[in-house]
């Protein structure tokens, strides 16, 4: 009986080392899995922060490159009102300076005009004048509306009168143009100021 005591007491010890044995292997399982874990939280920490930089410096980098296209933009916006600017200034500079041997010719028939007592050579070179006038501003663009016996068009005549017409072609046309309209470049600059019959 004391026999059977001893290996029941050895059986005991035994199953008591075995159950520590493989309470220390699962504790050994545990701790070697929260080694693994925190290691890889460690490296998706590290992750996330690699990529928060990433994504700090390529903002970064954005707000740059748009201060500089801002920047770049008022630089372009300023040197085009500027360029605008400098166009209207002087764009009417070589219309001037084609009008300018006019003017010579003008001060010369005034000149000429106090010393010549004859009054058709002074109307004459008032002509050559205004012919070379006219001539200069249509090369520039300039066109005169002088509508008489064409069809009324308020696009182009401003009627100042009616008059009654028995001719019925007249009806709707332009009898006498008061003053002359222009154009320039196909855009009205004056109305022509007419008569209409009605």
């Amino acid at each position: 009986m004391s026999h059977n005591k001893e290996s029941g007491k050895k059986e005991k010890e035994k199953k008591e080392i075995k159950n520590s044995k493989i309470n220390e292997k699962d504790r050994g399982l545990e701790t070697g899995t929260e080694k693994q874990n925190s290691e890889q939280i460690e490296t998706e920490e590290k992750s996330v922060e690699e990529r928060l930089a990433e994504a700090q410096t390529e903002i970064e980098e954005l707000k740059d490159r748009l201060l500089r296209q801002m920047a770049e933009f008022d630089n372009y916006r300023k040197r085009t009102v500027k360029e605008k600017a400098e166009i209207i200034k002087n764009g009417s500079a070589d219309v001037i300076t084609d009008i300018l041997p006019i003017i010579d010719d003008m001060e010369r028939a005034i000149t000429s005009s106090g010393e010549s007592e004859d009054f058709y050579a002074l109307k004459d070179g008032i002509e050559i004048i205004y012919n070379k006038m006219m001539h200069t501003l249509e090369q520039k663009g300039l066109q005169k509306i002088s509508p008489k016996n064409e069809p009324f068009d308020t696009d182009y005549h401003e009627a100042i009168a009616l008059i009654p017409s028995t001719d019925e072609n007249l009806k709707g046309h332009v009898i006498d143009c008061a003053i002359d309209g222009y154009k320039f470049n196909d855009k009205v600059l004056r109305h022509a100021k007419v008569t209409v019959a009605q």
